[in-house]
């Protein structure tokens, strides 16, 4: 079993740069796809990026394409999530999973272990 712990987020004014972390403990998941999530309040969760096992494959919601990207560190059990350009509409608590294969996924049901989540808030 790992557990994932999100850290990086804060408050920002729109048009500025934030890095999330996801750092696993307990079991690796190297040989596991990983995504981000979000979800503001009165909203359902949305996905954000994935990436595959291997870091070769990713996906990334429409509204982020061309400002966030997702890169992982398997030696170091991390992810990250780059994210310049922040908008209002951003902000969200942002958590990290683990999926159940190696393979990118975008729907919630393919990922488990979710993190605790990291507060974003961008302000315009």
């Amino acid at each position: 079993q790992v557990q994932l712990v999100e850290s990086g987020g804060g408050l920002v004014q729109a048009g500025d740069s934030l890095r999330l972390s996801c750092a696993a403990s307990g079991r690796t998941f190297n040989g596991y796809a990983m995504g981000w999530f979000r979800q503001a309040p009165g909203k359902e969760r949305e996905f954000v990026a994935a990436i595959g096992w291997s870091g070769g494959s990713t996906s990334y919601a429409d509204s982020v394409k061309g400002r966030f990207t997702i890169s992982r560190d398997n030696a170091k059990n991390t992810v990250f999530l780059q994210m310049n350009s922040l908008k209002p509409e951003d902000t969200a608590v942002y958590y990290c999973a683990v999926a159940r294969t190696s393979v990118v996924a975008t729907i919630s049901s393919a990922f488990r272990s979710w993190g605790q989540g990291t507060q974003v808030t961008v302000s315009s």
